[in-house]
């Protein structure tokens, strides 16, 4: 099964503090989120080893666990299966495709601007949708955590 990855980063005029803060509390997740599909939703206590649920308004989403936690720098979980009509798959073609596909955030701040590279890992069929994807939320990131909507 063929994966793609996707680096990008963004510059934003805030403290990395901030910048976390938008990465993982609901109220801006739910908006960034949004970049990927409609109504996207995180339920997990970001704990490392425990478990991450993303799902959106379809029913749809992803099995993930959380691998690193670094306060203010570091957040990665790794997808271990899909949902599919609101139940959990780890079986499945495509579950076993993002099986394994990680997701990390990494932050760093100089002189008062934070640095967000995102590392996406995904089945080779998600490639292009995600790489414009990936430009909208690191947009909303970056106006959410410098203070717009």
């Amino acid at each position: 099964m063929n994966r793609a990855v996707i680096k990008k980063s963004v510059e934003v005029h805030a403290p990395r503090e901030k910048v976390w803060d938008v990465l993982l509390e609901d109220e801006f997740t739910r908006v960034w989120y949004a970049a990927f599909s409609p109504g996207t939703y995180a339920e997990t206590d970001w704990k490392v080893g425990g478990k991450a649920v993303f799902r959106d308004d379809s029913g749809s989403g992803l099995v993930s666990k959380v691998m690193a936690n670094e306060r203010f720098e570091l957040i990665s979980v790794e997808h271990q299966g899909v949902i599919m009509n609101g139940t959990e798959d780890f079986e499945s073609a495509e579950a076993r495709q993002w099986k394994g596909c990680r997701e990390t955030y990494r932050l760093s701040e100089k002189n008062g601007v934070t640095t967000l590279a995102i590392e996406n890992e995904m089945p080779e069929e998600f490639r292009e949708t995600f790489l414009a994807s990936w430009d909208t939320a690191l947009q909303k990131i970056k106006e959410l955590a410098e203070g717009g909507k």
